[in-house]
């Protein structure tokens, strides 16, 4: 770019030093010319005075090299010649500013000499006895001038161009200067050209969305890794979880097929049997629908009262706490807000279900709804066994059981906290845990209206 300033600066410098020598030789040489041209009608009119009065001893008499003179009479002939013999002359009635001196007073030509590479310049008087007095001088064509002037001229080119070189680089360097000590880190902050203002606000921005663009990318990156190893560590999950009661199917088969087991016993294996099956056909349904809500499945929203799904909940879990002698309570008011409801048919069934399976013989659940203008609360007590402290981080992961050996006897998978989770964020919901060991626990979850 600076080569560019450079050049272009140095070509328009020599464009204007020699435009404005070729006009300014053009306007002296008119000038100079004008001057001659006025010089020579003033020596004309003076002759012309000293002829009338002395005759042909008045032009005898001046020794004048710049002009030449010539008198010519009324027929043509040449009377006098300062510069050539009169008797050796023709006839010069018919030259152009004789035959206007003639017939006007007086005349004017230029004629141009090109074996001398000059003008000849002619005025013409008529005098008092009707004869012509003309007078003459060369002048230098522009080229001729040139030509002798080649020299001087030369120089001042050179001089002109080494000047020109100078100053280019200079101004160059001035225009580039700033440009080379932009801080393209903080475009905004360069106190530049103000026509860069445009590009450096690009650049700002463009920086702007580029480190944007890669935090979102580190963000991104940064869940697939997370989500990679959620994947790993549920695939190794699942494993167990769906090994072991294939393994007691297995093992009850077997016995029975090999005719191992008594025949009043035959009811307790198939039992057993049965039991495994119902739970893996449970697991296996916890698994498909958390996998459904890990693809982004998303259903209609649509507008549902809380109360009336908390109450269908209730009553899908009748069965299981009147075995366990739990008692179900429900309080609270009618509660409508926008949301899906078979997910939050799940999310409370499976809230209730967890209170009935870890509470105590004897215990109650009880469901609270609250609202205000801008929110709904909705939470689920029990008295059952609680959660330690250093374990409430990790109840909502998947397969995650607090006492495993109370889960594998009420048939849990450890995946009902984990749906609630989901189906909580689904609804941009808010999920609150409390919990004191021996004492019951609390999962409260707080839905906005809008």
């Amino acid at each position: 770019m600076k080569a560019k300033i450079f050049y272009s600066t140095l070509l328009t410098a020599m464009v204007v030093f020699l435009a404005s020598m070729v006009m300014s030789v053009s306007c002296l040489y008119d000038y100079f010319g004008d001057l001659q041209k006025e010089q020579l009608r003033d020596e004309l009119k003076l002759a012309t005075i000293g002829v009338e009065e002395k005759g042909v001893s008045y032009l005898e008499d001046l020794d004048d090299e710049r002009y030449r003179l010539t008198w010519v009479a009324a027929d043509g002939d040449v009377l006098y010649d300062s510069g050539v013999d009169e008797d050796t002359m023709e006839n010069h009635g018919d030259r152009e500013e004789i035959r206007m001196a003639f017939t006007t007073g007086e005349g004017t030509a230029i004629r141009y000499s090109s074996t001398k590479m000059e003008q000849s310049i002619y005025y013409a008087q008529r005098l008092a006895n009707n004869t012509v007095l003309r007078i003459s001088g060369s002048r230098a064509t522009i080229g001729v001038l040139l030509h002798g002037m080649v020299q001087p001229i030369a120089m001042v080119i050179l001089l002109a161009m080494l000047l020109s070189v100078f100053l280019a680089d200079r101004v160059a360097e001035r225009i580039i200067a700033p440009l080379n000590k932009l801080d393209l880190e903080n475009p905004l902050d360069n106190d530049s050209y103000e026509e860069l203002t445009p590009i450096l606000s690009r650049i700002y921005f463009q920086r702007q969305e580029i480190a944007e663009n890669l935090s979102e990318l580190e963000r991104r990156k940064e869940e697939q890794e997370k989500l990679e190893h959620i994947r790993r560590e549920f695939t190794s999950n699942v494993s167990h979880e769906l090994k072991t009661p294939l393994q007691s199917i297995m093992g009850s088969a077997e016995l029975i097929e090999n005719g191992m087991v008594k025949q009043e016993d035959m009811p307790r294996f198939v039992g057993h049997i049965r039991t495994e099956a119902a739970r893996l056909v449970k697991l296996i349904d916890d698994i498909i629908h958390l996998s459904r809500m890990d693809d982004g499945i998303h259903l209609p929203f649509e507008t549902v009262d809380l109360l009336t799904i908390a109450h269908e909940a209730m009553e899908a879990i009748e069965d299981a706490a009147q075995s366990r002698n739990v008692k179900l309570s429900i309080k609270g008011e009618s509660a409508v807000l926008k949301g899906v409801p078979r997910l939050l048919f799940e999310l409370l069934y499976n809230l209730c279900d967890n209170a009935v399976k870890y509470n105590n013989q004897g215990g109650s659940v009880d469901i609270v709804l609250e609202q205000n203008e801008q929110e709904v609360s909705l939470s689920v007590s029990d008295t059952g066994i609680g959660i330690p402290q250093e374990e409430l981080a990790r109840v909502f992961e998947r397969f995650y059981r607090v006492d495993k050996s109370h889960s594998k006897k009420s048939g849990g998978t450890g995946l009902g906290l984990s749906i609630v989770k989901h189906v909580a964020a689904c609804h941009h919901a808010k999920v609150e845990l409390q919990s004191t060991l021996g004492n019951g626990t609390t999962i409260r979850v707080i839905f906005p209206k809008k």
